[in-house]
């Protein structure tokens, strides 16, 4: 299997964009914090969250191939853990979501997202600063974070977690790195 450090180097080649390294950053974080908790397998967790986005640049303009390119890339590079192929595609809906790990992508994706912009709105704008309480309040407002798909953070009950779990397992796992995320 990959390592982490290899997976880094990925994630630095392939995606260009600052913001977006940021991204799969604070998904990686959520999942190996969520893989934690479940009693699963941090490391692979950790790994689908690094490597879940790598086709990006490509596939921009071409969303219907999202997740595909990115199995291309890993398969190019020998990588071929299905576990972690197969929560890529669930992420971005080219297959239905089956695992917890697939499970974890598909609502951690959106919800780190949704924990940066509370971040962001917050007069310290730093994520130490942040709780559930502030999380939930700007999670019934439609027009906040509105990219951040609520319905999608919602399934986190397939993990068998409540919303307010899981947005505080994401948040711990975020503030763990919050000197890489800038917040």
């Amino acid at each position: 299997m990959m390592d982490r450090n290899k997976a880094i180097e990925l994630v630095k080649k392939y995606i260009k964009d600052d913001r977006l390294q940021k991204h799969v950053f604070a998904v990686s974080a959520c999942m190996k914090e969520l893989a934690e908790k479940l009693g699963e397998n941090s490391e692979k967790w950790e790994l689908a969250g690094l490597l879940h986005d790598l086709d990006y640049d490509f596939t921009k303009d071409s969303p219907e191939e999202h997740g595909f390119k990115t199995l291309e890339i890993l398969k190019d590079i020998g990588f071929d853990n299905k576990e972690i192929t197969d929560a890529i595609l669930a992420h971005c809906e080219r297959k239905n979501c089956e695992t917890k790990m697939e499970w974890a992508l598909y609502t951690t994706d959106p919800t780190s997202g949704f924990i940066v912009a509370c971040a962001l709105m917050h007069p310290l704008k730093r994520l130490e600063n942040i709780d559930l309480n502030f999380m939930k309040r700007r999670f019934k407002e439609k027009r906040f974070a509105q990219g951040a798909n609520r319905e999608q953070i919602k399934k986190c009950e397939n993990l068998g977690l409540s919303l307010n779990e899981f947005l505080e397992i994401c948040l711990k796992g975020m503030q763990k790195i919050k000197n890489i995320l800038g917040l």
